[in-house]
């Protein structure tokens, strides 16, 4: 079985960072994005199995390209998006864009993992 890819679309070059160490040290596979835009066009190129996307981005923010990617995707991947966005209905508009679930920032590396293997249809161990 291959080890899945898992795309971070984020502007934050700590979250980046701390997301991709979090997740290799796990085992999996990690490609990153900085905008929206790169979002989109490698979700295109890489086919993840998972993206956690971060919803506050410059140019296009990730509820747009959560909406790019499940509309102009045959089947497209899980988006989890990764958000300060916590109050009371930003979770419906999360998930009303075409979000599949959210974890909130900032990124707690005591569950961050447990938090993403609920996405994952087959976690590693």
């Amino acid at each position: 079985m291959r080890t899945p890819l898992i795309l971070v679309a984020d502007d934050n070059v700590h979250n980046l960072y701390l997301a991709r160490f979090l997740l290799e040290k796990k085992g999996y596979r990690v490609c990153e994005a900085h905008n929206g835009e790169e979002a989109v066009a490698l979700c295109q190129a890489e086919a993840p199995a998972l993206i956690l996307m971060d919803i506050q981005m410059p140019g296009m923010d990730g509820l747009e390209a959560t909406h790019c990617i499940k509309s102009n995707t045959s089947t497209p991947p899980l988006i989890v998006a990764l958000t300060a966005r916590a109050m009371s209905g930003d979770r419906e508009i999360i998930l009303a864009a075409g979000c599949d679930g959210y974890i909130e920032k900032p990124i707690d590396p005591g569950n961050f993992i447990a938090r993403v293997e609920n996405y994952l249809p087959e976690p590693l161990v």
